[in-house]
């Protein structure tokens, strides 16, 4: 008899699961925003929500469904981190799918370039391309010079 592996093929050890009242338009808006592809979807009985659906964006999968409040499931905004290739293009796309620019692009200091949009029910996209490898010597520099900067602003 073969074992059953913990964590399923093309998973990870965790994974984001968000809760939207209305997952069908969210999903519809992920796959503008990020292509992100649908790999399966189970609607409740009435056809009209979603009990669960699997998204891949890049290698990482996201778990999307609708607020059941009768079950105790409830709609809750939450904050999600993205590290892509050519964010820039990333950032653009995301924007004129329709997510509300929170924090543009902007280079920090620990080598990430990074900005932040947010959808319409209040989910946080942070997305990031990674643009350079620091020493912890390097990190230290650039945070104090960060830090020394913010202090004149």
């Amino acid at each position: 008899m073969n074992k059953v592996k913990a964590v399923p093929e093309g998973m990870h050890t965790v994974t984001a699961a968000l809760t939207i009242d209305g997952a069908s338009e969210a999903i519809e808006l992920y796959k503008r925003a990020f292509g992100a592809e649908e790999v399966d979807r189970a609607p409740d009985p009435s056809g009209k929500k979603i009990w669960h659906a699997r998204l891949r964006i890049g290698s990482s999968a996201i778990f999307v469904n609708d607020a059941f409040p009768e079950m105790g499931s409830t709609a809750q905004p939450t904050r999600l981190y993205l590290y892509l290739d050519n964010v820039d293009a990333a950032f653009k796309r995301a924007a004129d799918a329709g997510l509300t620019v929170k924090m543009p692009l902007t280079d920090m200091f620990w080598g990430d370039r990074m900005g932040s949009l947010t959808d319409k029910w209040g989910n946080s996209w942070t997305l990031a391309q990674h643009m350079k490898d620091l020493t912890p010597a390097e990190l230290q520099k650039a945070q104090d010079e960060a830090v020394a900067q913010m202090k004149k602003s």
